[in-house]
């Protein structure tokens, strides 16, 4: 065997000592938890943050996003991982998720951290469409990864304007498995029917729920298995 050759066959080798075992039991879902600025998917993310739900969630938050998770639970802008009392783990965002997706994978497989599912929730003006597709344009992420649903918030007393004004806030609805009506109640019932008419006309597929202060079951925004190619 030449120089090279051996050399690079050490080089894989103490690559895969570092990871560990490879955790089994398949692809690790990942819901995709999107929303215009002020929607309220900040108040369901640390809702999940919080409540003892039994679920070991890694929650990707992007620190570029109109509101952080609450001061104590991160409060700082370095990229930083914490991990919760109720297990999930809360980190920051800065650079490339596909970097994070992995370095997440990898810790996962040393024992670090122990996870089953990982939520990401994007910044108010992000369009879901390029966070969807990096589950499909690496090939590590997209072994070690399942994209199981893209979750909308959706603010009941703006989201008429937002949907008027943002070609972001059309994209982030077009795209949802799910749709949450938040602040339902500050506002006239009637707003809220004509909102939800227009959701119908932009998603047809998307069951639409009420949600007030980030009060929905956990289990409507997990294991929905909504999303495809297509």
């Amino acid at each position: 065997m030449s120089t090279k050759a051996d050399a690079a066959k050490k080089a894989a080798e103490k690559e895969a000592q570092s990871w560990g075992a490879e955790p089994t039991g398949g692809p690790i879902p990942v819901t995709i938890l999107t929303g215009f600025l002020g929607a309220g998917k900040t108040t369901l993310l640390n809702r999940i943050l919080r409540e003892n739900h039994g679920e070991k969630i890694a929650v990707i938050e992007n620190e570029f996003g109109e509101e952080g998770v609450d001061n104590e639970i991160l409060a700082d802008t370095k990229e930083q991982i914490v991990e919760m009392n109720n297990g999930c783990i809360c980190c920051t965002v800065r650079g490339d998720l596909i970097r994070i997706l992995n370095s997440l994978y990898k810790r996962r497989a040393r024992g670090e951290f122990n996870f089953t599912r990982v939520i990401i929730e994007t910044t108010g003006m992000a369009d879901p469409a390029p966070v969807a597709q990096t589950f499909f344009a690496d090939e590590k992420v997209n072994e070690r990864y399942l994209l199981d649903a893209v979750v909308t918030v959706v603010d009941a007393k703006h989201g008429l304007t937002q949907l008027k004004d943002f070609s972001e806030a059309q994209q982030q609805v077009a795209f949802a498995d799910r749709l949450l009506v938040s602040k339902t109640d500050v506002t006239a019932e009637e707003e809220t029917q004509k909102l939800m008419e227009r959701l119908r006309k932009l998603n047809v597929r998307a069951p639409i729920k009420k949600v007030n202060f980030g009060e929905t079951p956990i289990q409507d925004l997990l294991d929905i298995r909504g999303f495809n190619l297509n």
